[in-house]
């Protein structure tokens, strides 16, 4: 990455979804160095997922899922090859244009829900929203509660809620500004099945009618079922299904 650029974020003119996906990975190598030698991450890993289109990617432990999804949400950046994220190279932006592209591209679901305790269940999902200066954040956060079918406890405190309601809770959160791509990193891992199979219906649901690029790695034979296309992952470089 080259903080030295300073473009305009606003003009730097994506190529068509159609062309290249929403997001997009061209023979991308990532290399994390040790007191020996490089050990690799990801190695030239080439896939593209495009508007609306629930992409599973799946693989045992430390084969390089979470690496993918943090290059992913331009939280981290190639070695070698390109991550494009809606038609822009994520390692050409500033620290400036790299915020404001995760802020108003990307939504991220974590396992463990990442919510803060010491906030309501609306005060955890509008904080992206007042974060970003937006205006009116309650109503909005209100509706994507209601699109979750949790509006009835945005009052409650994240420590009243199940583990399936604190997901919820988190995927209104990523889903409030509206991000073209929405990356979830083992989003049913510690759900039970019937409530896992809900959250990943809900992910099937928001792919259908948000058209949002979704992105999820995942241990679940039920998440691969539901998903458009299964990635499998294997010592950082793509297998065959």
């Amino acid at each position: 990455m080259d903080p030295a650029r300073s473009e305009p974020f606003a003009a730097m003119v994506a190529p068509s979804e159609e062309a290249v996906g929403l997001l997009s990975f061209e023979g991308v190598v990532k290399e994390y160095r040790t007191d020996s030698e490089p050990v690799h991450a990801l190695n030239d890993v080439s896939l593209q997922v495009g508007a609306g289109e629930f992409v599973a990617i799946v693989g045992r432990s430390g084969c390089g899922k979470s690496t993918l999804l943090n290059l992913a949400g331009a939280m981290d950046f190639p070695t070698r090859g390109r991550v494009r994220l809606d038609g822009v190279a994520t390692d050409s932006l500033n620290e400036a244009q790299l915020t404001r592209l995760r802020r108003e591209k990307v939504g991220f679901i974590f396992q463990s829900f990442q919510l803060l305790h010491t906030l309501s269940v609306v005060e955890n999902v509008e904080l992206p929203l007042l974060l970003a200066g937006q205006a009116d954040p309650r109503t909005r956060s209100m509706e994507r509660l209601a699109a979750v079918d949790l509006a009835d406890l945005a009052h409650r405190m994240p420590h009243q809620l199940s583990g399936g309601q604190m997901q919820r809770v988190a995927i209104a959160r990523a889903l409030v500004n509206s991000p073209r791509v929405l990356l979830a990193d083992e989003p049913t891992g510690n759900l039970d099945s019937a409530t896992g199979t809900s959250i990943l219906q809900l992910l099937r649901q928001v792919a259908n009618e948000q058209k949002a690029a979704i992105l999820m790695a995942t241990h679940s034979t039920e998440g691969a079922i539901l998903a458009d296309r299964v990635i499998r992952l294997r010592d950082g470089r793509i297998v065959p299904s």
